[in-house]
């Protein structure tokens, strides 16, 4: 779905303009998504799942986009179009 990569885009934009105690708040949306595409994507691929590490509001964006790339190659193009449109919606 060529529409993936400008809302991951356009989140990345929102997300970065934010100041630190406004991330710091809302990094659980990030968060929460991220392991969303996380399971979804070991649920396709048949494998347990497992907790993205926390590593802060610092490095969500990265692993927001590690997590888009394999959900992706797992085919679940639909569950991430919706859920970064979703996602974009949400930040303040």
């Amino acid at each position: 779905m060529e529409d993936i990569p400008a809302e991951l885009r356009r989140i990345a934009r929102r997300w970065r303009e934010l100041p630190e105690p406004v991330a710091v708040e809302n990094a659980a949306l990030l968060r929460g998504f991220a392991q969303q595409l996380a399971d979804s994507t070991r649920e396709a691929a048949g494998r347990e799942r497992l907790a993205i590490p926390e590593l802060g509001p610092a490095t969500l964006l990265d692993q927001l986009t590690v997590m888009v790339y394999d959900a992706r190659r797992a085919g679940l193009d639909e569950l991430v179009s919706r859920g970064l449109t979703e996602l974009r919606r949400s930040l303040p």
